[in-house]
């Protein structure tokens, strides 16, 4: 039981509705913030996977550096420009990670919010570090240092639970080519998918979203959206030849899976098509 304790309280944290109605706030205010084209530069679309974790590792490298160097005599005002570099650093890793928390699913919000608790509460404690530092107080300057480090490790657990536990982050799209065996599979008849219409189907126990255009040509997609597995097929079709996800707005051009816009920062698996004696069938088409 004592081997379990964390998970249990991480688990027990992700069930507890208490704060819903500041996360409902904070979200709100996040997505409302007039970043424009930064939005998805702060997702990490550019970059294929979320930017908050690269960016993370400034600030707590620099302060994890100032912990080793609080422990050598005389090296008070060498760590303490460490913690004015990770103090800096911060600034936009806590920005990436909000902009990633708002677009999350509620109980993945539950543990975010702690996690942002935890490093504010770090900040906090490092300016007030810094601080005692330039003011001469260099003892308790350490200890406020060695604080801070601890609730920096705290929020790195719980981040830890957000990515690898409850997923937020990862491409929930991933398994579809180890899931599609080789080869073409038949959906149905040609007379099964109208045009203009969104059709869902089945491939290997993989939703598959088919949409027929108006000259007859079939786009394909894997239909459980990379960013949390929303349903494309329950979406909107843009003017532009994409699909827009209805759980967070993420876009992706239906002719190559290509996500256009965030916050999903991996593409679709796409299909190649062919009509074969009036049944449409479908092949996982390779990524170039």
């Amino acid at each position: 039981m004592r081997r379990d304790l964390v998970p249990r309280l991480l688990d027990s944290l992700e069930r507890q509705p208490r704060g819903d109605a500041v996360i409902d706030a904070l979200g709100r205010g996040v997505r409302a913030l007039p970043l424009r084209g930064g939005r998805d530069l702060l997702h990490g679309r550019w970059l294929g996977h979320p930017v908050h974790p690269l960016l993370v590792q400034v600030p707590v490298g620099s302060w994890l550096s100032a912990a080793v160097l609080d422990l050598c005599p005389g090296r008070t005002r060498e760590a303490g420009s460490l913690i004015a570099v990770g103090l800096a650093a911060a600034a936009p890793a806590a920005l990436a990670g909000a902009v990633d928390w708002a677009e999350l699913h509620p109980r993945q919000q539950r543990v975010g919010l702690v996690h942002a608790l935890a490093n504010t509460a770090a900040l906090g404690l490092y300016a007030a570090s810094l601080a005692c530092r330039v003011k001469g107080r260099a003892k308790t300057g350490r200890g406020l240092g060695f604080l801070g480090l601890t609730a920096v490790a705290a929020g790195g657990l719980l981040g830890g639970h957000l990515a690898y536990r409850q997923a937020a982050g990862a491409n929930h799209a991933e398994e579809v080519p180890q899931v599609v065996s080789e080869g073409w599979h038949r959906l149905g008849p040609v007379a099964g998918f109208p045009a203009g219409r969104m059709v869902r189907r089945t491939v290997d126990d993989v939703p598959v979203l088919v949409v027929r255009e108006a000259d007859g040509t079939f786009h394909a997609l894997a239909d459980r959206c990379s960013h949390l597995a929303g349903p494309l097929s329950e979406g909107t079709l843009e003017e532009d030849g994409c699909v827009r996800c209805p759980w967070h707005g993420s876009v992706f051009r239906l002719a190559d899976g290509w996500n256009v816009q965030g916050p999903a920062t991996s593409p679709q698996p796409v299909f190649d098509t062919r009509v074969a004696d009036g049944e449409l069938e479908v092949r996982l088409r390779e990524r170039d």
